[in-house]
């Protein structure tokens, strides 16, 4: 999940490190993360997807940022925000909470960062370079899925026993670039989907006539609520989507699946 903050309140970076309440969000999660594996709750599958989604969420929203700068807004490199510190984009919910809550439901992992500052008024064009920051976000994503998709190719060459990597089985090294794909794969299908805050509704908006924009401006803030409301409601339509989309993605790279 993406959407756009507001530009900061000075023309000052923020300041660097985390809130004491982010910190302690964030060694909850660490924590809760940690007993799983303990207690055995949380398959390797499971901790893989935790751990791929929080750098591919990171790359997701410093491209929104870097496109923005390129297209003449620099809110969020004032803001600090063009950096793959972790730190300087955590949401501690949404990118450490959200995932392992999600993965312990069966769902699947979706999580979402700090929103990006972005000052669309300070865009080139800003109608139509607003929808380029947008959906440079997804297409990341699916050159990341790509990308790992072609390394788990030419890694699992060298191994000779038969790996499932959708149900775990085989070398922790061709699991870890296959969950890392398929991460990807979801980050830019769910961030596709045509509804406010998602970077689809980029789309959307721009294809909207301009006597309809006001009245869509004024139900947008509403609308951010409505994937979490499916996250809770329709766990299974989820489970289902996401787990069409793995096997699919699995299919494409060639990756044997069991079941």
């Amino acid at each position: 999940m993406s959407a756009w903050g507001p530009p900061p309140a000075s023309g000052q970076p923020r300041r660097q490190g985390l809130s004491p309440r982010a910190t302690i969000w964030i060694i909850a999660g660490a924590a809760l993360l940690a007993v799983l594996i303990r207690t055995h709750r949380i398959t390797t599958f499971e901790i893989l997807l935790v751990c791929t989604i929080v750098p591919s969420v990171i790359l997701h929203e410093v491209s929104h940022g870097a496109m923005a700068l390129f297209f003449g807004d620099d809110t969020a490199k004032r803001a600090g925000r063009l950096t793959l510190n972790p730190i300087r984009h955590i949401d501690p919910f949404g990118t450490i909470i959200l995932p392992i809550l999600l993965v312990l439901s069966g769902v699947g992992a979706i999580a979402y960062a700090k929103p990006v500052p972005v000052n669309i008024s300070r865009l080139r064009n800003s109608r139509n370079s607003s929808v380029v920051v947008s959906l440079v976000g997804p297409a990341v994503n699916i050159v990341l899925a790509v990308a790992l998709g072609f390394a788990f190719k030419a890694l699992v060459s060298g191994f000779n026993p038969r790996i499932d990597a959708v149900n775990g089985v085989g070398p922790i090294g061709p699991q870890l670039l296959f969950v890392a794909g398929y991460v990807n794969v979801l980050l830019a299908v769910f961030n596709l989907i045509p509804l406010p805050p998602l970077d689809g509704s980029a789309v959307l908006e721009r294809l909207l006539p301009s006597s309809l924009l006001p009245g869509y401006y004024r139900i947008r803030p509403f609308t951010m609520f409505v994937p979490l409301i499916l996250i809770v409601l329709a766990p299974h339509a989820l489970q289902s989507f996401f787990r069409w989309f793995e096997l699919h993605y699995a299919n494409a790279i060639g990756v044997p699946v069991n079941g």
